[in-house]
């Protein structure tokens, strides 16, 4: 992978490792990693079940230790949950009983956030994700898709430089879950640029979302390939139709053809 500038860095591994203690002996998830993420960069990893995607990204967050090389943030070691970090799961995980608004706010209770300014972020947030009108509905009131869209304000409230994203639309239905796809790239390319590192096991939504997608290997997961997307900035679903586009999926689906392991 070419080195980015070491003031455009915002995530760095080197020789980034797992390996994880059991009754059984020692087990295996990442061999040692090497990448640098740039600043206001969007990167997806894409690679099979059980290659240690969602662990990249624990250990990104400071939810899990590493167990060997360095990984840091903004040039500081990742150690410990990251303030300067939002999570969006697979599941929204929003709370039944509080509305969109009060799940929104939710961080910033947890964070001891000034209400004022966060209840201003909030609509903002709101707005950017077209959810005017829906502030005061329940999570239950919500199709799949806006509940996601709610999970991804909530992440942002506390304006983070970085936003985790691991396999947010995996649970959703193929039409909605382009479409959020869609969302994604107008929010981020609209927004404050923030850097993205998304999990997913879709080649289709790596390639449109993305400025590089990095190809993780099968268990104990390593860096196969990274490519560059030089796909034009503005990106509508038809792109998906493009010989450039159908290009970098048939290459990055290449290094996993043999195994049928990914979605298609």
């Amino acid at each position: 992978m070419p080195s980015p500038r070491s003031d455009d860095v915002l995530i760095e591994a080197r020789g980034v490792a797992k390996t994880y203690q059991t009754k059984d002996g020692p087990v295996e998830s990442l061999r040692p990693l090497d990448f640098a993420i740039r600043r206001g960069e969007f990167v997806s990893v894409v690679g099979p079940s059980g290659c240690g995607k969602s662990t990249l990204l624990k250990m990104v967050a400071g939810l899990l230790p590493i167990s060997g090389g360095t990984l840091t943030l903004a040039g500081q070691p990742i150690k410990g949950p990251q303030k300067d970090v939002g999570i969006v799961f697979q599941s929204a995980v929003l709370l039944a009983w509080r509305s969109v608004l009060d799940n929104i706010l939710l961080q910033a209770e947890m964070r001891h956030m000034p209400m004022g300014p966060a209840r201003t972020r909030a609509a903002e947030l709101i707005a950017m994700a077209g959810l005017q009108g829906f502030e005061g509905k329940y999570p239950w009131q919500l199709s799949g898709g806006m509940q996601q869209r709610a999970s991804i304000c909530r992440a942002l409230l506390h304006d983070p430089s970085v936003l985790l994203m691991d396999e947010p639309f995996g649970a959703l239905d193929a039409m909605t879950r382009e479409k959020m796809n869609l969302e994604l790239r107008r929010i981020w390319a609209t927004g404050e640029r923030k850097t993205v590192m998304l999990i997913t096991h879709s080649i289709p939504e790596a390639v449109f979302l993305s400025d590089r997608v990095i190809v993780i290997s099968e268990r104990p997961g390593s860096i196969a390939a990274v490519y560059d997307i030089a796909l034009p900035e503005e990106r509508g679903l038809d792109i998906m139709a493009s010989p450039e586009f159908a290009a970098y999926a048939k290459t990055v689906r290449g290094h996993f053809f043999a195994q049928g392991s990914l979605d298609h």
